[in-house]
């Protein structure tokens, strides 16, 4: 594989209903102390993602958030909730305000302006496919909602509701076509251009309290997938198919006013490269996750050598406020190497709040206090030691390359379990190798050192050890790498 020149940001997403919490009583954005910023700079944060500043709508709450399903969810993770720990969830939302839980708005550009002065961006979220089913806007702009009549609405109460503005109408819940709907949310209707012309209003305005968006959903709004998830009530009141894609109408037209806004897809469905076409920055890897929770190691080493161009836009990441927690579905040790893995291969390093502590519990998005966990002091180790590792310009501003592991002998087939690559930028060389597997691997591994003596001294940034190696052997037969089941080097070397 050819190497290429890579930015590598890192993303840390928080829930900020909660975090907010943590600071105290009456706390917002403005009173976020200085040192926490200092804290992100200083672990090499590039972005900070504030998940959940919008008011959600709480008349929803009742009716839609104490169903069995969530119910469950509450019990697993916070034993002793009750009633007000519910505050609904925070991708059902009245309209673009901040949530007074975290300030106004003045509280939330205060934020921006310390994030922006340590030279942080901040991520907010742009919920596109749906608003809270009870929405103010269902009274004030009720044209970008999409619609039924009472026939579909009985043929299929599920999805479809009375409008809470008027009883004779009704609206179809937001959804994911392979689920069920969210009945605590509004579907948009993408085939009308008045949804489209305020959705791209609402990012313009957003540029101006924020540098970039994390969008939910964000293949829900392609033509095919809105056609084929409501083929019913799109065919029945003759709606056409839109000339152009939302995404590469609403992202040009933000582009054009702040050509440095971010945009992040939350996608799925191989659907990546048609967003990144239409004009995404970057978007989800979730297919590496499942590929890293599942263990193939040849589709994960398949998954790597992808285009360059693709990988640097792709977003990787062990956890979120969607998925299991790291720890729980991988365990301490696997984890561990996963994280080597996303956090230094191209595209963006994605980690959620917690995952650096080893928490366990993953918390329901409708919960507003969180358990006490114990943190988990070896994973706080290994992310610091990891965090100040790929802090180094070669990790943002390097070529990378990945390498290609050989047998140390004919019958032994465990270099297999080993994905390895390299960072150069000048004369400074990173050589990461990882044994992906739960038993002890080696290999032979050959890459390029150039030094003026026979002998080259790799320094493994991670294990905190020196290894004096032969740069003949090297280039000859390979680096001779024998690893403990997950474990991984970081080697460094400078030319």
């Amino acid at each position: 594989m050819k190497s290429a020149a890579i930015n590598k940001p890192r993303l840390l997403e928080i829930n900020a209903r909660l975090w907010i919490k943590r600071f105290g009583k009456n706390y917002n954005l403005s009173l976020v102390p200085d040192d926490q910023i200092t804290r992100w700079k200083n672990l090499g944060f590039d972005m900070i993602w504030l998940m959940g500043v919008w008011d959600n709508n709480k008349d929803v709450i009742s009716e839609y958030c104490f169903e069995p399903e969530l119910i469950s969810s509450y019990n697993n993770a916070l034993k002793d909730w009750h009633k007000d720990d519910v505050i609904g969830s925070p991708y059902s939302i009245n309209k673009y305000q901040i949530n007074p839980i975290l300030g106004t708005k003045e509280d939330l550009l205060s934020f921006k302006k310390k994030l922006n002065d340590a030279g942080i961006k901040l991520i907010l979220d742009f919920i596109c496919n749906h608003f809270s089913a009870k929405s103010s806007l269902i009274w004030t702009n009720k044209e970008i909602f999409l619609y039924a009549d009472e026939y579909i609405f009985k043929n299929d109460p599920y999805t479809f509701y009375p409008s809470p503005a008027n009883n004779k109408e009704y609206l179809a819940h937001g959804r994911d076509p392979l689920f069920p709907p969210w009945k605590d949310t509004a579907q948009i209707n993408f085939y009308s251009q008045e949804a489209r012309n305020y959705l791209t209003s609402v990012l313009i305005e957003l540029t101006d309290l924020c540098d970039g968006v994390r969008c939910d959903m964000a293949m829900l709004p392609l033509n095919n997938i809105f056609y084929n998830t409501w083929i019913g009530v799109l065919k029945k009141y003759g709606f056409e198919k839109p000339e152009k894609e939302f995404w590469e109408e609403a992202i040009s037209s933000v582009k054009n006013k702040r050509n440095d806004f971010i945009f992040i897809a939350e996608t799925y469905w191989d659907l990546e490269w048609q967003l990144q076409n239409l004009g995404f920055d970057f978007t989800y890897d979730k297919r590496l996750t499942d590929r890293l929770v599942g263990g193939d190691i040849r589709s994960i080493k398949d998954h790597l050598d992808a285009d360059l161009s693709y990988q640097a836009k792709s977003v990787r990441f062990l956890e979120n406020h969607d998925e299991d927690r790291a720890i729980t579905k991988l365990g301490r040790e696997r984890s561990m190497a996963a994280a080597v893995i996303t956090s230094t291969i191209p595209g963006v390093a994605f980690y959620f709040d917690g995952q650096c502590d080893g928490k366990k519990i993953k918390l329901p998005v409708q919960l507003g206090r969180e358990p006490e966990e114990k943190q988990d002091e070896k994973i706080k180790e290994f992310y610091r030691n990891l965090f100040s590792i790929i802090k180094d310009d070669v990790f943002k501003n390097g070529n990378w390359k990945l390498l290609e592991a050989s047998p140390v002998a004919e019958s032994d087939h465990s270099y297999e379990n080993i994905l390895a690559w390299e960072w150069r930028l000048g004369k400074d060389l990173r050589v990461i190798i990882v044994n992906y597997n739960n038993s002890t691997s080696r290999c032979r591994l050959r890459f390029n050192v150039k030094a003026k003596s026979e002998e080259v001294v790799l320094n493994d940034l991670l294990n905190h050890t020196n290894y004096k190696r032969s740069i003949k052997e090297i280039a000859d037969k390979g680096l001779f790498v024998e690893l403990k089941s997950f474990n991984s080097h970081i080697f460094s070397f400078n030319e």
